[in-house]
């Protein structure tokens, strides 16, 4: 009896463990997802239910496509016969009129604008040249609206250069090579120094800022996207360094006299920060259940 129980016992031990074995995913083990098979579990998003339905949300400005008063081009359409007894409606009064409107783009080509600057020769025999207009350097270029586009899709919209360039051809007709968005960013950029000032300057007069910092790849190495806020400013730049030498790449520091609201430590980095320091949490690093309830839709807060 005593060897039998053994037996069952040692049994029962083998079949729980491979249970447990089959139960193994790439969730609850070290198992790559690869493994899971094709009875895998479905993918569980980690976000957090906000408790609200998808779509508008009570409050929220909406907008409803509306007809206007005075359309750009209006095509009337005049039947031919009646469809009751045949007859020619040529002559037949027009009994009412129903406006449906359709709201579309024109035809999108570029506009080329030509400027002759003239020379003209005085009677003392000097030449001279016209002045050139603001923006009007080179014997063929884009002009503003087709750099703000470009600007746009590179910078807002995150399009790589070569889908950027897709884009514009496919959109507007406009070929453009990577070398040339390369360079409108690039000069977009310097137009952005006085606005960077500006919002450096109001981040330096805040009494608290809050200070964080994430990886990032860049050109196939490791960097560091720094970022300093207020309620109203926001200000992202990015280093090949973490913590204080970073903040100090920013131009923020010591420029900055107050409370700082950081995840690092007073002694973080090779220079010791001349700022004091609140309490060390950034919004970034709440737990789930401090999480700010502010109206708007989820993962657009600030």
């Amino acid at each position: 009896m005593a060897e039998r129980d053994a037996v069952i016992a040692r049994l029962e031990a083998k079949n729980g463990e491979l249970r447990r074995r089959l139960g193994l995913n790439s969730r609850n083990s070290s198992k790559p997802p690869s493994s899971d098979g094709p009875g895998k579990p479905a993918p569980r998003s980690r976000r957090e239910s906000w408790g609200r339905p998808p779509g508008k949300q009570p409050g929220e400005p909406g907008f409803t496509l509306r007809q206007v008063t005075e359309p750009d081009e209006v095509l009337v359409h005049i039947p031919q016969r009646c469809r009751g007894c045949g007859d020619s409606l040529a002559d037949a009064p027009v009994a009412s009129v129903e406006r449906r409107q359709v709201f579309d783009l024109p035809d999108v080509r570029l506009r080329v604008r030509e400027h002759r600057l003239e020379h003209r020769r005085c009677g003392c025999g000097v030449k001279t040249m016209a002045g050139e207009p603001d923006g009007v350097r080179a014997p063929a270029q884009y002009g503003p609206r087709v750099r703000a586009i470009a600007a746009y899709l590179v910078g807002y919209q995150h399009l790589p250069y070569e889908q950027a360039a897709e884009t514009m051809a496919d959109l507007l007709g406009v070929g453009v090579s990577v070398g040339t968005l390369v360079s409108i960013m690039t000069s977009t950029a310097i137009g952005l120094d006085p606005f960077l000032s500006a919002v450096r300057d109001g981040l330096a007069a805040a009494a608290v800022a809050r200070f964080d910092e994430t990886g990032l790849r860049v050109a196939g190495g490791s960097a560091w996207v720094h970022s300093a806020s207020t309620e109203f400013l926001s200000l992202f730049t990015v280093y090949q360094g973490r913590g204080h030498a970073g903040i100090l790449a920013a131009a923020l520091l010591p420029a900055f006299p107050g409370s700082r609201c950081t995840t690092d430590s007073p002694g973080t980095g090779a220079t010791a920060p001349r700022t004091s320091y609140a309490t060390p949490t950034t919004c970034a690093s709440w737990p789930p259940s401090l999480t700010p309830n502010r109206p708007g839709r989820p993962g657009r807060n600030r």
